[in-house]
Protein backbone atom coordinates (compact mmCIF):
# COMPACT_ATOMS: atom_id res chain seq x y z
CA UNK A 1 0.00 0.00 0.00
CA UNK A 2 1.58 3.29 -1.31
CA UNK A 3 1.27 6.45 0.80
CA UNK A 4 -1.31 7.95 -0.92
CA UNK A 5 -3.61 5.55 -0.68
CA UNK A 6 -2.76 5.68 2.83
CA UNK A 7 -3.38 9.70 3.03
CA UNK A 8 -6.41 8.30 1.11
CA UNK A 9 -8.23 6.08 3.67
CA UNK A 10 -6.94 8.44 5.85
CA UNK A 11 -8.68 11.73 5.35
CA UNK A 12 -12.19 9.41 4.02
CA UNK A 13 -12.05 7.87 7.66
CA UNK A 14 -12.05 11.72 8.91
CA UNK A 15 -14.34 12.77 6.68
CA UNK A 16 -17.27 10.10 7.13
CA UNK A 17 -16.76 11.30 11.46
CA UNK A 18 -17.10 14.75 10.03
CA UNK A 19 -20.41 13.42 8.20
CA UNK A 20 -21.79 12.18 11.21
CA UNK A 21 -21.07 15.04 13.34
CA UNK A 22 -22.97 16.94 11.38
CA UNK A 23 -25.93 15.36 11.53
CA UNK A 24 -25.48 14.35 15.38
CA UNK A 25 -24.21 17.87 16.21
CA UNK A 26 -27.36 19.36 18.65
CA UNK A 27 -25.67 22.75 18.09
CA UNK A 28 -26.42 24.18 14.52
CA UNK A 29 -23.43 26.15 14.40
CA UNK A 30 -21.05 22.98 15.72
CA UNK A 31 -23.34 21.14 12.83
CA UNK A 32 -22.19 23.77 10.29
CA UNK A 33 -18.28 23.77 11.54
CA UNK A 34 -18.10 19.68 10.73
CA UNK A 35 -19.58 20.87 7.60
CA UNK A 36 -16.57 23.04 6.81
CA UNK A 37 -14.26 20.43 8.47
CA UNK A 38 -15.93 17.99 6.10
CA UNK A 39 -15.40 20.61 2.56
CA UNK A 40 -11.96 20.28 3.61
CA UNK A 41 -11.64 16.48 4.20
CA UNK A 42 -13.03 16.22 0.54
CA UNK A 43 -10.50 19.09 -0.83
CA UNK A 44 -7.80 16.81 0.24
CA UNK A 45 -9.04 13.44 -1.41
CA UNK A 46 -9.95 15.63 -4.58
CA UNK A 47 -5.39 16.74 -4.83
CA UNK A 48 -4.84 12.96 -3.88
CA UNK A 49 -6.95 12.15 -6.92
CA UNK A 50 -4.65 14.46 -9.07
CA UNK A 51 -8.39 17.40 -9.66
CA UNK A 52 -6.60 20.15 -7.90
CA UNK A 53 -9.17 22.67 -9.67
CA UNK A 54 -11.94 21.08 -8.04
CA UNK A 55 -10.08 21.16 -4.73
CA UNK A 56 -9.76 24.46 -4.96
CA UNK A 57 -13.35 25.35 -5.80
CA UNK A 58 -13.92 23.24 -2.98
CA UNK A 59 -12.71 25.07 -0.65
CA UNK A 60 -13.16 28.70 -2.05
CA UNK A 61 -17.12 28.54 -2.79
CA UNK A 62 -17.99 26.01 0.12
CA UNK A 63 -16.04 27.06 2.30
CA UNK A 64 -15.10 30.36 1.82
CA UNK A 65 -18.63 31.66 0.76
CA UNK A 66 -21.25 29.12 1.40
CA UNK A 67 -20.40 27.93 4.71
CA UNK A 68 -19.77 31.19 6.21
CA UNK A 69 -23.10 32.63 5.00
CA UNK A 70 -24.39 29.78 6.33
CA UNK A 71 -22.79 30.30 10.14
CA UNK A 72 -23.64 34.49 9.72
CA UNK A 73 -27.61 33.17 9.24
CA UNK A 74 -27.39 30.65 12.10
CA UNK A 75 -25.57 32.68 14.41
CA UNK A 76 -27.67 35.80 14.16
CA UNK A 77 -31.20 33.95 13.84
CA UNK A 78 -32.71 33.20 16.99
CA UNK A 79 -33.08 29.56 16.59
CA UNK A 80 -35.81 27.38 19.01
CA UNK A 81 -33.99 24.09 19.63
CA UNK A 82 -37.34 22.71 21.74
CA UNK A 83 -39.68 24.06 19.01
CA UNK A 84 -37.51 22.12 16.18
CA UNK A 85 -37.44 18.91 18.38
CA UNK A 86 -41.23 18.57 19.21
CA UNK A 87 -41.71 16.96 15.75
CA UNK A 88 -38.70 14.37 16.00
CA UNK A 89 -40.72 11.22 16.97
CA UNK A 90 -43.16 12.05 13.99
CA UNK A 91 -40.92 12.01 11.40
CA UNK A 92 -38.42 9.61 12.34
CA UNK A 93 -39.66 6.46 10.50
CA UNK A 94 -39.52 8.50 7.59
CA UNK A 95 -36.03 9.43 8.45
CA UNK A 96 -35.02 5.71 8.78
CA UNK A 97 -36.33 4.50 5.41
CA UNK A 98 -34.78 7.61 3.66
CA UNK A 99 -31.83 6.17 5.47
CA UNK A 100 -31.90 2.97 4.93
CA UNK A 101 -32.78 3.58 1.45
CA UNK A 102 -29.20 6.07 0.96
CA UNK A 103 -27.04 3.63 2.30
CA UNK A 104 -28.81 0.76 -0.11
CA UNK A 105 -27.95 3.27 -2.97
CA UNK A 106 -24.21 3.52 -1.45
CA UNK A 107 -23.50 -0.58 -0.97
CA UNK A 108 -24.99 -1.00 -4.63
CA UNK A 109 -22.48 1.81 -6.10
CA UNK A 110 -19.60 0.18 -4.61
CA UNK A 111 -19.85 -3.23 -4.42
CA UNK A 112 -21.98 -4.45 -7.45
CA UNK A 113 -18.84 -4.83 -9.76
CA UNK A 114 -20.71 -4.31 -13.54
CA UNK A 115 -21.15 -0.87 -12.28
CA UNK A 116 -17.70 -0.37 -12.80
CA UNK A 117 -16.03 0.25 -9.77
CA UNK A 118 -14.14 -2.05 -8.77
CA UNK A 119 -12.24 -2.48 -12.29
CA UNK A 120 -9.68 0.44 -11.01
CA UNK A 121 -8.30 0.33 -8.03
CA UNK A 122 -5.74 3.32 -8.02
CA UNK A 123 -5.96 6.44 -9.92
CA UNK A 124 -4.30 6.74 -13.11
CA UNK A 125 -0.91 8.25 -13.77
CA UNK A 126 -1.14 11.23 -15.51
CA UNK A 127 1.92 11.91 -18.27
CA UNK A 128 3.98 14.73 -18.02
CA UNK A 129 2.78 18.20 -17.90
CA UNK A 130 -0.97 17.56 -17.65
CA UNK A 131 -3.25 20.00 -16.42
CA UNK A 132 -6.37 19.32 -14.80
CA UNK A 133 -7.73 22.75 -14.74
CA UNK A 134 -6.86 22.98 -18.98
CA UNK A 135 -8.53 19.97 -19.60
CA UNK A 136 -11.26 20.67 -17.33
CA UNK A 137 -11.75 24.13 -19.55
CA UNK A 138 -11.32 22.21 -22.64
CA UNK A 139 -14.05 20.14 -22.08
CA UNK A 140 -16.68 23.28 -20.50
CA UNK A 141 -15.33 25.30 -23.26
CA UNK A 142 -15.93 22.69 -26.42
CA UNK A 143 -17.59 19.90 -25.82
CA UNK A 144 -19.97 21.07 -22.71
CA UNK A 145 -20.15 24.61 -24.33
CA UNK A 146 -24.15 24.89 -24.39
CA UNK A 147 -25.03 22.61 -20.86
CA UNK A 148 -22.39 25.17 -19.63
CA UNK A 149 -23.98 28.24 -20.79
CA UNK A 150 -27.99 27.08 -19.85
CA UNK A 151 -26.50 26.57 -16.55
CA UNK A 152 -24.83 29.99 -16.49
CA UNK A 153 -28.30 31.61 -17.45
CA UNK A 154 -30.17 29.76 -14.81
CA UNK A 155 -28.08 31.08 -11.85
CA UNK A 156 -28.06 34.51 -13.84
CA UNK A 157 -32.10 34.29 -13.66
CA UNK A 158 -32.19 32.91 -10.21
CA UNK A 159 -30.18 36.18 -9.00
CA UNK A 160 -32.07 37.98 -10.75
CA UNK A 161 -35.36 36.94 -9.54
CA UNK A 162 -33.63 37.33 -5.58
CA UNK A 163 -32.87 40.79 -6.65
CA UNK A 164 -36.49 41.69 -7.73
CA UNK A 165 -38.06 40.06 -4.81
CA UNK A 166 -36.35 41.96 -2.48
CA UNK A 167 -37.20 45.24 -3.99
CA UNK A 168 -40.90 44.26 -4.83
CA UNK A 169 -43.23 46.95 -2.97
CA UNK A 170 -44.72 45.90 0.08
CA UNK A 171 -47.00 47.86 2.62
CA UNK A 172 -44.65 50.05 4.83
CA UNK A 173 -41.92 49.15 3.00
CA UNK A 174 -38.81 52.66 3.00
CA UNK A 175 -37.41 52.18 0.03
CA UNK A 176 -33.95 54.26 -0.80
CA UNK A 177 -33.67 56.87 -3.48
CA UNK A 178 -29.87 56.90 -3.82
CA UNK A 179 -30.57 59.47 -6.87
CA UNK A 180 -32.49 61.96 -4.61
CA UNK A 181 -30.11 61.59 -1.16
CA UNK A 182 -26.93 63.00 -3.51
CA UNK A 183 -28.81 65.58 -5.15
CA UNK A 184 -30.22 67.19 -2.60
CA UNK A 185 -28.86 70.43 -0.99
CA UNK A 186 -28.26 71.93 2.44
CA UNK A 187 -30.78 74.59 2.10
CA UNK A 188 -33.38 72.01 1.57
CA UNK A 189 -32.66 70.37 4.57
CA UNK A 190 -31.97 72.87 7.26
CA UNK A 191 -33.29 76.23 7.71
CA UNK A 192 -31.77 78.52 9.97
CA UNK A 193 -34.13 80.78 12.02
CA UNK A 194 -32.45 84.14 13.89
CA UNK A 195 -33.86 85.75 17.03
CA UNK A 196 -32.87 87.81 19.14
CA UNK A 197 -31.67 86.66 22.76
CA UNK A 198 -33.95 86.76 25.35
CA UNK A 199 -33.91 86.87 29.24
CA UNK A 200 -35.63 84.79 31.25
CA UNK A 201 -37.85 86.02 33.28
CA UNK A 202 -37.90 86.02 37.41
CA UNK A 203 -41.27 83.99 37.34
CA UNK A 204 -40.04 81.23 34.94
CA UNK A 205 -36.65 81.02 37.26
CA UNK A 206 -36.35 77.32 38.81
CA UNK A 207 -34.87 79.23 41.83
CA UNK A 208 -38.22 81.63 42.47
CA UNK A 209 -40.47 79.06 41.95
CA UNK A 210 -42.16 77.96 45.14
Amino acid sequence: MTITEILFYAFSAVLVVAALGVITARNPVHAALFLVFAFFNSAVIWLLLEAEFLAIVLVLVYVGAVMVLFLFVVMMLDVDLAQMKEGFTRYAPLGIIIAVLVVVEIGSVVWVKHLGVGQQSAAVAVVEGYSNTRALGELLYTKYLYPFELAAMVLLLAIVAAIVLTMRHRAGLKAQDIAAQVAVRAKDRIRIVKMDAEKPSETSSPEKQP
